[in-house]
């Protein structure tokens, strides 16, 4: 048989068991298949390392379970041990609720309806056959259902009781929400992208819910589940509902630039509560049109004065929370605490306390705020603070993704490889 034939020969031979290898069906050589398939640490002083079975697209610590989303599935493992319990089909999964009585809210893409999964078992304990959306909250599930164009209801639930905490007739929607949380006019959260976005878990339901309606927000009080306003925008306007108050963003281009003002009312009677001109919320890329959600978090939106300078806010009285100066960066912030960069300095800014709570020198670093830690990364380096004053919770060399940060420590994820690393 001439060199040529045999060459092709072994490189068949090669090519099909690797496949069968990699697919279990048969492994000629089981040490050495587990050598090539090991990992290296995803970081020093780990408490476990398991290999996922595919690419996560959100890890939730929820109580003692780790719950991973795929594509198309979800599962959870034990967080002390790394175990895994329980796996359950599903497009997408949301975390609701709060500490161990969380739930794990699952559905399918382009189909009505979700699933709330008990988190330490994967038991469901309450199923919907008719929710077109749902959103998720550490104190409620909120879902919509539409019966036909002219006919929608949004109602919301206990999300460990499962009991309905109320409802309420909206109207029709000009267009159909889809699947898990889409995206409300609302702010848009500051972060990493070495952090996940749901890193610092779910938080609580606004007080003002506002529905996206083709220009109009429909405005439903959350304490009682009345619909208290519809409001409609401009063509040089954008409507943001923030902290219990209806944010009216104008951007009106003249001599060459754009002119912007913020007017803050209060539902049902649109009493102005606060306004400012010349606040600039960048809901603008360019020609001042008005095509994203004001940056912040929770209660609180950034802004920017006719001078460059960056500010915090609190929507709900315009009270200005945070000035600096030209050189100043705001990378993360929450309703407690803001993380600034100024220079290669960063600084932990305390609302209650009106000051910088503490400080770090990094250069080029992003940052994360969770309920439990500042997460800061840079240069192949995650570091986790104590939001109330800076003490370091952990600090390892790693190229991993934060996924979350739970009451105890840090959950990372590296290609297929998750990581439980504990505080110190």
């Amino acid at each position: 048989m001439a060199s040529g034939t045999w060459k092709g020969v072994t490189l068949v031979a090669a090519v099909t068991v690797t496949v069968l290898a990699s697919t279990g069906v048969w492994n000629p050589f089981p040490q050495l298949w587990e050598w090539v398939n090991t990992s290296g640490p995803v970081a020093p002083g780990t408490r476990w390392q398991q290999r996922l079975t595919g690419t996560p697209q959100s890890v939730s610590v929820v109580g003692e379970s780790v719950v991973v989303e795929y594509r198309t599935s979800v599962e959870a493992y034990n967080l002390s041990t790394a175990v895994k319990t329980w796996r359950s089909d599903a497009d997408w999964a949301r975390i609701a609720g709060s500490g161990s009585d969380a739930v794990v809210v699952t559905g399918r893409l382009l189909t009505k309806g979700y699933q709330v999964l008990d988190a330490r078992t994967g038991t469901v304990k309450r199923a919907d056959t008719e929710a077109s959306a749902v959103w998720t909250y550490q104190n409620g599930i909120i879902d919509l259902h539409c019966a036909s164009s002219s006919d929608c209801r949004l109602t919301a639930w206990d999300p460990r009781a499962g009991s309905q905490l109320w409802s309420v007739a909206t109207g029709g929607i000009g267009f159909v929400l889809h699947a898990a949380n889409p995206d409300l006019p609302d702010s848009r959260r500051l972060g990493s992208g070495d952090v996940d976005d749901d890193a610092a878990g779910p938080a609580m339901m606004p007080g003002l819910f506002g529905l996206p309606d083709n220009g109009k927000v429909r405005v439903i009080d959350t304490a009682n589940g009345h619909l208290v306003q519809t409001v409609e925008s401009g063509a040089d306007q954008r409507i943001a509902v923030v902290g219990g108050r209806v944010l009216t963003v104008t951007g009106t281009a003249k001599d060459g630039t754009c002119y912007y003002g913020v007017v803050a009312t209060s539902p049902p009677n649109n009493r102005t509560v606060w306004k400012r001109d010349g606040l600039n919320l960048r809901t603008a890329e360019s020609d001042c049109k008005q095509d994203r959600d004001p940056a912040g978090g929770y209660d609180v939106v950034l802004g920017v004065d006719p001078y460059g300078r960056q500010e915090l806010i609190n929507a709900a009285d315009g009270r200005i929370l945070w000035y600096g100066d030209k050189t100043a960066e705001v990378l993360a912030v929450d309703d407690r605490y803001a993380v600034i960069r100024t220079g290669d300095t960063l600084r932990g800014w305390s609302f209650s306390r009106g000051k910088a709570v503490w400080g770090q020198a990094r250069a080029k670093a992003g940052a994360a705020i969770t309920p439990y830690a500042v997460i800061v990364v840079s240069s192949g380096r995650v570091t986790a603070l104590n939001p109330t004053n800076g003490a370091v919770r952990a600090d390892v060399r790693t190229d991993a993704k934060v996924f979350t940060a739970a009451p105890g420590g840090l959950i990372l994820v590296s290609g297929r490889d998750m990581a439980y690393l504990p505080y110190s």
